[in-house]
C-alpha cells in the first residue's frame, strides 16, 4: 500500500538547543556547550532548529550570566544552512506580563535582525488579539510568523473550535500553524481527527509539538503524520523522552522507507547524539536531571496538568509542609480551571491556576486567599478565556472591579522611551533595553556582572603591559 501513496517527506524541527534542555535540565545548557556541535547539526537538513526564546532568555541572564543576544548571534554564525526558530509568548514576549506594542514590535525586529528566521507565537488563552502585534511585526521584518495553538481538553475545545481558530490564524497572516501540546494530552487517534480537521480548514503547513510526559507522544506523531501533518518537533535522544519530546533518531527511523521518509542521515545523527551523551550523564550525576521527569506520568492525562506544573505543585506544598495535600490539590486544579474560564494550562495560566488550587486547599476555604495574578486573570488583564468566568468566584475575588473587555495591550501606553531612560547607564548595545524591559532586576544584575568582568579583563591586560621583562 505504501508504494502507491503520494511521497510526502515529514520535516523535523530539532528542539535540543531550547525546549529539550528547558524541559529536562531547567534550561541550563550554556552557549559554550552548544557551539562545538553546531557545524554538524547544520549538515543534517532539519526544517529548523529551535534554539531561543521560551525560558532560555531569562535563564541565560539569571543563572548562566550570559547575554542571550550574544548566544543568538553566535548560533546564527554557525548555522549557515538551517533556519533558527524561537518561542514567543505573544504580548508577554518572553516575560510574564503584557507589554506595550512598541516593545513587542522592537523585540520582534531585533530577534530577526540577530538571526531568528521562524517566530513561534502563542498566547496562554488562545486569545487571537494578543497575537496580532507580534505577527504583524514578524511579517513586516520578512520573518516567518508561526502561530501556535495551546492545545487543551474541555467542553469548549471541540473540533469546530480548533477549525474556527485555525482559520482566524491563517487570516491574521501566519505562515504556518503549530498545535502546541505542552502537557502531552493529545492521544494518537485524537491527533488523526484534529490534523484531518485542520487540514480541511487551512492551507498553511501544520507543525505538531508535544511532550512525552504521558507516554503517547511518538504514537501521536505517527498518526498525525499519516493524517497530513507537515512538521514534527523532536529532540536528539540524550535529551529526549520524559517531559521532553520524542527522540529525533527514533522518528527518523520510524518513517524510513515510507512515503514520509525524512531523508536524514542516521550516522550523522548518531555523531550528534554522542556529543550530547556526556552532558546527559553529567546532569544525571549532579542531580540537575531528575529521574522523576524521565518516566511516564499518566496523571498528566487524568488531571490535564503539564509535567512542569506537577513538580511545581509538589515544591509549593513541600515549602508549606503540606505534602499530604497533594491529591486534594490535583483534584482542585480542574475545578479552579473551570471557575477561571477553562484556559489551556501553559505559562503563565498554569502557574496561576496551580497556585490558586494550592491556596484553596491549604486555606481550607476556596478563594479565601487570592493571588494578585488570579485577580488579574479574572479582571480580563490577560485577555479573554474561551468560556465565561464563574460569576460568584469572580465577585468573591475582585469585588466590584469592572473587568476589561478590550485587548489588554490597548490600555498600555508606549514604554520604550521610558525604559531607555531608566537603563541608559548600562546600555552597550540596542538590545540591552529589551533585556531590561523583560527582566529589569535580573538584567541590571547581569549588566553589573558584565561591567565587573570587563574591569577584570582590562586590569589583567594592563598588568601584562606593565610587566618588565629581563633583557
Amino acid at each position: 500500500m505504501a508504494k502507491n501513496m503520494e511521497k510526502k517527506p515529514i520535516k523535523i524541527t530539532e528542539t535540543i538547543l531550547r525546549d529539550a534542555h528547558q524541559s529536562l535540565i531547567a534550561t541550563r545548557m550554556t552557549t559554550e556547550q552548544m557551539l562545538p556541535i553546531v557545524d554538524k547539526m547544520d549538515q543534517v537538513g532539519y526544517h529548523a532548529v529551535e534554539c531561543w526564546g521560551g525560558a532560555t532568555f531569562d535563564a541565560s541572564l539569571r543563572f548562566l550570566k550570559e547575554d542571550p543576544w550574544e548566544r543568538l548571534r553566535k548560533l546564527k554564525a554557525g548555522f549557515k544552512n538551517t533556519k533558527l526558530q524561537m518561542l514567543f509568548r505573544g504580548q508577554n514576549i518572553l516575560g510574564y506580563n503584557h507589554y506595550a506594542d512598541d516593545v513587542v514590535e522592537y523585540f520582534v525586529q531585533k530577534s530577526i535582525a540577530n538571526g531568528i528566521d521562524i517566530i513561534r507565537i502563542f498566547d496562554c488563552l488562545n486569545d487571537i488579539r494578543n497575537l496580532e502585534t507580534a505577527v504583524q511585526a514578524a511579517n513586516k521584518e520578512n520573518g516567518h510568523a508561526q502561530i501556535a495553538l495551546s492545545y487543551t481538553l474541555g467542553d469548549a475545545y471541540t473540533l469546530d473550535y480548533w477549525k474556527d481558530i485555525a482559520k482566524k490564524i491563517e487570516d491574521l497572516g501566519a505562515k504556518s500553524l503549530c498545535i502546541k501540546d505542552m502537557a502531552g494530552l493529545l492521544t494518537p487517534y485524537e491527533a488523526t481527527e484534529l490534523v484531518t480537521a485542520l487540514k480541511e480548514s487551512v492551507d498553511i503547513p501544520i507543525d505538531l509539538h508535544t511532550h512525552y510526559t504521558s507516554g503517547v507522544a511518538a504514537m501521536t506523531y505517527m498518526k498525525a503524520v499519516e493524517a497530513g501533518c507537515d512538521i514534527i518537533d523532536t529532540a536528539m535522544s540524550p535529551f529526549a523522552l520524559g517531559t521532553s519530546q520524542p527522540a529525533t533518531e527514533v522518528m527518523v527511523e520510524t518513517f524510513r522507507g515510507t512515503p514520509y521518509d525524512t531523508g536524514l542521515d542516521q550516522n550523522l545523527l548518531a555523531e550528534i547524539a554522542e556529543y550530547f551523551r556526556p552532558m546527559r550523564e553529567e546532569a544525571l550525576q549532579s542531580g540537575l536531571m531528575n529521574t522523576k521527569v524521565l518516566g511516564v506520568n499518566i496523571k498528566t492525562l487524568m488531571y490535564q496538568v503539564p509535567g512542569g506544573m506537577l513538580s511545581n505543585l509538589v515544591s509549593q506544598l513541600k515549602e508549606m509542609g503540606q505534602e499530604d495535600k497533594y491529591q486534594e490539590v490535583l483534584e482542585e486544579v480542574p475545578r479552579v480551571r473551570k471557575d477561571f474560564g477553562e484556559p489551556p494550562l501553559v505559562t503563565p495560566s498554569s502557574q496561576i491556576v496551580g497556585t490558586q488550587a494550592v491556596l484553596n486547599v491549604v486555606a481550607g476555604e476556596r478563594y479565601k486567599m487570592v493571588t494578585k495574578e488570579s485577580k488579574k486573570l479574572l479582571s480580563g488583564e490577560f485577555g479573554q478565556t474561551v468560556k465565561p468566568f464563574n460569576p460568584e468566584v469572580q465577585k468573591k475575588c475582585i469585588g466590584d472591579t469592572k473587568p476589561i473587555t478590550c485587548r489588554p495591550a490597548d490600555l498600555i501606553e508606549p514604554q520604550l522611551a521610558q525604559l531607555e531612560k531608566e537603563m541608559a547607564q548600562w546600555k552597550e548595545q540596542d538590545e540591552d533595553v529589551l533585556s531590561y524591559a523583560l527582566f529589569p532586576q535580573v538584567a541590571t544584575d547581569f549588566f553589573k556582572y558584565r561591567e565587573a568582568q570587563k574591569t577584570k579583563v582590562d586590569a589583567t591586560l594592563a598588568d601584562k603591559e606593565n610587566q618588565v621583562y629581563p633583557v
